[in-house]
């Protein structure tokens, strides 16, 4: 599932809502915290158990589409949150020299994850959210 929008529209807060909710019905959660921007008294005020929560903030974006891949594939989490794709910064971006051009990375990144994710998902049955936004120019 992708939630996208423009920034503050609410894209985390649905996240975090849904959650709640898998942890209030038993199941396991997991929220891959890309822009290490996750506000853990937010999240409690939204429903959510913070000590119960399996959280992560990966360094690079093949960091966290791993973990991502890790968990799903584990069968024991049932909603992983992706927040942000637009975090998952490429590791050659990272550790590449600025102003070193890395057209289309990110995207590749994206699409070769997806593809290997989606068929894990569809066996697991684990929902993943991966929150998006978009830009205006």
């Amino acid at each position: 599932v992708e939630v996208y929008g423009p920034e503050s529209s609410g894209k985390t807060t649905v996240a975090l809502h849904a959650v709640a909710e898998v942890q209030k019905r038993g199941g396991t959660a997991a929220y891959i915290d890309a822009e290490n921007a996750m506000d853990p008294a937010y999240a409690e005020a939204l429903g959510v158990d913070i000590d119960q929560l399996i959280l992560s903030q990966p360094n690079t974006g093949e960091e966290g589409l791993q973990i991502a891949d890790t968990l799903i594939s584990s069968g024991a989490i049932d909603i992983v949150v992706v927040d942000s794709v637009a975090a998952l910064v490429p590791r050659a971006e990272i550790e590449g020299e600025m102003g070193d051009s890395h057209v289309g990375l990110q995207a590749r990144l994206m699409s070769q994850a997806l593809r290997k994710l989606s068929g894990t998902i569809a066996k697991t049955k684990t929902i993943a959210i991966f929150i998006n936004q978009i830009r205006e120019k």
